[in-house]
Formats: structure tokens, sequence, C-alpha cells
């Protein structure tokens, strides 16, 4: 067994596989003093008619006064953006054109944001096709798709830019960024008519690229509640997501009709409508039933009413009833926003072409608002032109301004999470430290428990400012690399009582939050974001991380991920109180962290005291039995300057006959209060003296008094 022994410790340290650990700030990052200036640019495109109704050119920001609330504003900057001069159509392209494509996978990817001195949308037409997919039928689904093909085939000119968006399984995926590739758009929709994964095995084209983004828990009933809720929180997301151009936007709403519930869904309505008008976009809604011939009593896709209003008419009088109520939605939309509604016609891409003909020539105007009160209130704008006071004048009448967070309302808060979720770069207002671990369940699922760790330093402010509790909320998304969907999401706050008792021990001791995912072997990409609800604050961690295939493992013993900690709680034992306690209840059952009520808290910062004993779990999988299931051998060593210092002794542990994996937990507590303080290496060893396979895994770790 020695010569064995010493003939694997000969071979190279390999690393266990997957299991990821990182914070979203430097521990050695410089803390400094931060100087803030606050200023509010505001942004406006006024479009100029003379009294005969023709664009009146040449004026700059002189000729322009502004007012907000009655205080005269300084126009920073005008730009003119003329479109007549170069709206030439394009040639038509035909259908069989070979350059367009079937992709495999349609990409996600974000609207860019303007920066300074970029000149991208300058003189554009700026034209973004919305297809709401749960609201439409299939045959009204093509339909849309359809007239969109039609109009980028024969009608865009020159200086249109269309982007491509879609609703569909509870997310607001940008399918396109602006763009004048029309061969891309004509792929991009073909493929949405035929479907992704149809017609194609290409795997290298851009468009299977990673998830860049998107809207998170439209479809979760912690957010909405109604499915018109959700149509309209998506549409919301949307023109949110356009507002990062300053330049006038139309979206083309391509929906199946919408029907409010009574008044239960005029809070998201007006916050739909002020989103699309606080972010310059001009929503034109399309019914993408075309025109249709009811049957009285309604059509096949329902069942009979059976009731005496079938014979008194009140039955075919719901049915049209239902139906304009339906369309009604949509009329309000478009009214509201400055569009137009195209209802009851079969050419539905005459409603691009409304919404193309209207945008030819306008200024956009830009100001800092002298008033930078962040109330949240409605702030009325008067833009007229100097020495002529019969200019036909068209703009946005207002805007609401910003909100500090402690005016906040439930909706702004859930706004918030959502727009810090759909950024690019984090936010580290919090200090975040996660570790990601994999444990077999099965021939095919595993499950990966998530660790976060938040100071808790960091939480003792709230204590300062005369608080007894603080919020913690927590939202985080997992989505599959390959795909690029969302597979598991989570929603939760945490309750801290913040006694003086738990205060003091906040300021020595991190806040932990745990849930698990049950995910299939791949790639994933995790977005976790924290928000103190009392002051605000928000911490957001991302990495991309892999679950190994270990039924494929042959070469070494196939083992889960390695877990360190030096603390074992009982479940009762928190100093907070979760929203979700069924969901994490039924998460710690198939836990294998949880063992006899008590559960292992990951050292996230591998950080140990030589006061405390350190615990080191994981599992080892045996699938194949050997004759007579002889025991495997394991053991961990610790190291310091390449020389060992400690090792425990060898653990002999045989596969389970009750599981079909051979699942064989391996659990060890080293005493480290003989060794001094240092940085160390943690090895563990895993042999099979069967196979004569052997596994290994390394991590550095840190003893302090």
């Amino acid at each position: 067994m020695r010569s064995l022994h010493a003939l694997l410790l000969s071979l190279a340290v390999l690393s266990a596989g997957a299991q990821q650990i990182g914070t979203n700030s430097s521990v050695s990052q410089p803390q400094g003093y931060t100087l803030t200036v606050q200023s509010q640019l505001v942004v406006e495109a006024v479009v100029v008619k003379d009294r005969q109704g023709k664009f009146i050119h040449g004026l700059t920001a002189k000729d322009f006064s502004v007012t907000e609330d009655g205080a005269p504003q300084k126009v920073s900057f005008c730009e003119h953006q003329d479109l007549t001069t170069h709206a030439t159509p394009l040639p038509v392209s035909k259908p069989s054109n070979e350059d367009i494509k079937i992709y495999n996978q349609l990409a996600r990817e974000q609207i860019a944001p303007e920066s300074v001195g970029n000149e991208r949308y300058r003189n554009r037409r700026l034209i973004a096709l919305y297809f709401d997919m749960a609201g439409m039928r299939p045959d009204d689904q093509m339909r849309a798709l359809g007239a969109a093909e039609q109009f980028v085939r024969t009608q865009m000119t020159a200086v249109d830019l269309l982007a491509i968006l879609r609703y569909q399984g509870g997310s607001v995926d940008v399918l396109q960024d602006f763009t004048a590739d029309r061969n891309r758009l004509l792929s991009i929709l073909e493929t949405m008519v035929v479907g992704e994964g149809q017609g194609s095995t290409e795997t290298t084209d851009d468009a299977s690229s990673s998830d860049a983004g998107a809207a998170f828990g439209q479809d979760d009933s912690e957010f909405n509640i109604f499915n018109t809720d959700r149509q309209l929180s998506a549409l919301q997301t949307a023109a949110h997501m356009l507002g990062r151009v300053n330049e006038k936007k139309s979206l083309i709403y391509f929906a199946g009709g919408m029907r409010l519930n009574g008044i239960d869904n005029q809070a998201q309505l007006h916050a739909t409508v002020d989103e699309a008008i606080r972010s310059g976009v001009t929503i034109w809604t399309v019914d993408a039933r075309g025109l249709v011939a009811a049957a009285p009593l309604g059509d096949a896709t329902q069942g009979s009413q059976g009731n005496s209003g079938m014979y008194t008419g009140a039955a075919s009088l719901a049915v049209s009833g239902n139906f304009q109520q339906s369309q009604d939605t949509l009329y309000a939309l478009a009214g509201d926003t400055g569009g137009k509604a195209l209802l009851d016609n079969n050419d539905l891409d005459r409603g691009i072409v409304q919404a193309q003909e209207s945008v030819s020539d306008y200024y956009v105007l830009g100001y800092y608002a002298t008033n930078t009160a962040k109330n949240g209130r409605f702030r009325r704008i008067r833009i007229s032109i100097a020495g002529n006071p019969d200019a036909d004048l068209n703009y946005r009448q207002g805007y609401y301004a910003d909100k500090e967070f402690s005016k906040f309302t439930a909706v702004d808060k859930e706004r918030q999470l959502e727009d810090a979720l759909m950024l690019d770069d984090p936010i580290t207002d919090l200090t975040i430290a996660m570790e990601i671990d994999y444990f077999q369940l099965n021939r095919a699922e595993y499950f990966v428990p998530i660790i976060v760790k938040i100071p808790g330093r960091e939480l003792a402010l709230a204590k300062r400012g005369g608080y007894e509790h603080t919020l913690i909320d927590f939202v985080g998304e997992v989505k599959d690399m390959v795909g690029g969907t969302t597979v598991s999401n989570v929603r939760d706050n945490v309750n801290i009582k913040l006694s003086d008792e738990t205060a003091a021990e906040l300021a020595k001791r991190p806040i932990e939050y745990d849930t698990g995912f049950t995910l299939l072997p791949g790639k994933y990409m995790i977005k976790f974001l924290a928000r103190d609800d009392e002051t605000g604050r928000i911490g957001t961690y991302q990495t991309t991380f892999v679950i190994p295939n270990l039924n494929k493992e042959e070469k070494r013993i196939p083992i889960s991920a390695v877990v360190l900690g030096s603390q074992r709680v009982e479940l009762s034992q928190a100093i907070y109180d979760a929203a979700k306690a069924k969901d994490r209840m039924k998460d710690d059952a198939v836990n294998p962290l949880v063992q006899d009520g008590k559960k292992l808290i990951p050292s996230v910062t591998r950080v140990f005291s030589t006061t405390r004993d350190i615990y080191v779990y994981f599992q080892a999988y045996k699938q194949v039995p050997s004759p007579g299931n002889p025991p495997l051998l394991a053991f961990v060593t610790l190291y310091r300057s390449g020389a060992k210092v400690y090792e425990t002794a060898p653990m002999a542990i045989a596969p389970s006959t009750a599981s079909r994996l051979g699942t064989m937990p391996l659990s060890f507590s080293l005493g480290v209060h003989e060794l001094a303080a240092g940085e160390y290496d943690c090895q563990v060893t895993v042999l099979d003296p069967a196979t004569q396979k052997a596994s290994f895994w390394r991590a550095p770790i840190v003893l302090v008094p």
C-alpha cells in the first residue's frame, strides 16, 4: 500500500473540477475619499414645423427657449437630425437571397448606449421591432414575422436602423441591436419563423454565443401576478433598454391584443407609459390578428357557453366586447406615447411604414436641470422658438425626476433590482464573496449549493442610523452559456434583527446566505445581486462555472467539490428570518452539507483560526463497483513552503450499495491548534487500490491566531 501511495503522489496534482470561489471587490482595494457632484442631463427630441407643416431647418441652441417648472434652462447642445435628404429606398431584397440563413441558436445582445463623440445614430431613424410571442397565437406570430420581413425586404431605407426584441419565456431578449444589415435582420426573422435549433447544425456562428443579458424574472410570480401585468412589465423593460439612446425611437409592438383586468392592471399600464415617455420611445401597436370576422358565439378556440346567454344575445355581446377591450389597451398604449394603433387591418407592415414616415426631421436638445432634487416628482417642460411664436413644436411635455432610495416605492425597488441585473458592469457598493459547489444527485442531475457572504460591518451602518432591523434583498439568475436561456433564478430577502448584541456581532463576522439549484452538466453563468434595503447599497457578483459530467470520468476517481469550513451550526440558529423558509427547507433536505440537523458553513475566504478545527467534506463516486467492493482510501494533507506539516490518518470507505452512483461521503476534522499562523496548501487525496486510480484536490488556506 505504501508503494502505491508513493507512486500516486508522484503524479501531478490535479484540480477536482469546477468549484468557484471569488469576490466582487479586491481585499487590497485602497480606500479613499469620493467627491460626488450631482447633475441631471435632460434630453428632448423636438420636431419643429411652420404654419404650412414644413420642417424648419438651421436652428441652433440659441434659438430655443426651455423652461422646467417655469425656471429657465440653458441648452447645452443642439443637434439637428435630418433624414429627408438621405432616406433613399434600398434595392428590394429577393426571397432567394443566398445570404439569408437559419441560425441554430439566436444570440442575446443589449442595446448599446451612446458615448461621447460617437455619431453612430446621427441622421438615423431608429425602429425597434418588438414581438410579444406570449400574447400571440402561432398563426398571429407568423403574420407578424412575415410583415416585418416584408418591410425589411421592400420598405427599408438607407437611414433606417432596426433592432429586434422578443418577449418569450418570461424575459425580454434583444436579438439584434440597431443595425442596417438587412441580411442579419432577415436571418433572425427567418430563424424565428422556422424555430431555433431547426434546419441547421451550425454552432460556430456568432448567433450561438452566450447570453449578454435579458430582463430578469418577468414570468416570476414574485414580480407580477397577472399575465397582462407581465406583458406590460416586459414592454416597460424594453422601453427602458431603448432609453440608453438619446434619439427618437419608434417601437413597433406586435401583439394579439391585450385586455386589462378591470383596474388591476392600471398601475402597471401607467408605469409602462411613463417609462416609454421618459425614455423617448413612441409605441406603435399592431394587432397581429388583422381583420377578424368573429363568430357570434366565439370560434373553435373556446368552449361553448352553454347558458341562457346563447339565446338572449348576451354571449355574442360579451365576445365582441372582449375583443374590443383587447384592442382598447393597444390603442391607449399608442395614443399615450405619441404613436398610432394599426387595428383591423391585414396589411401589418403598414404599421411599420407609418412609424417610419413619422420620424424624418427633428432636433435633439440637451440641458442640465437646475433642480437637482431627487424627489421623483413630475417636472413640466416648455420649449419655444425665440422670435417665432407661430412655430409648431412637438416634444415630450415633461418627465419624472429621479428618486432617492428612501423615497422608493415597492415598484421602484423592484425596477432598481432588474436594472442592476441588466448592467454589464457590476455594482460593488456591497462586498460579496461567493462559493459555488456541486454534488451529484443521480446519473443526470447535480445539486449546486451557492453560498454568499457579506461583511457584517457593511450592514451595521443601518444600526447606526437608528434602525432595529435591516432587510437584504437577494436576486440571482443562472443562465446556460450554450443556449443563453435562464435555467433557474432566485428571489429572496432576509430580515436581520439589529439588537445591540447582534450589531456587535455584525461588526466582527459576515452574514451568510445560501441557496441551491439542481442543474445538468454544462457551462453556466451566474449573476447574483444583494441590496441593503435600508441604505440602498447594492453589490453584484458575476462569474461563469462548469458542472462536469462525472459519468464520463475515466482517468481519475470522480469526486464532488471539496468544502472547507470551521462551523457546524444548528439549522434553527440564525440572526435573520428568510422569506422563503419552505424553499430553504426543501434545499436542506437534499443538501449534503446538512447532517444530523447541523449545516456545515463553508469558509468562502478560506481563512481559519487555529483555535477551531477545520472541517473538510466531499463525496466520491464509484459507479462501477469492483468485485467485493473494496474500499477507497482518502486523507487530507497540509503543506507549508512545499513541506508536509500535517496529515490525517487514511480513511477507508466502501461504495454504498443503496446508491447507483456508489456515493461515498467523506468528512474530516483537522485539529490545527498546534500549527503556526501563516499560509498553507490543503490537499485532498483519494486512492482506489482496485483500479489504480486517484484524485487530488488542492487549494491555499490561511491560518490566523
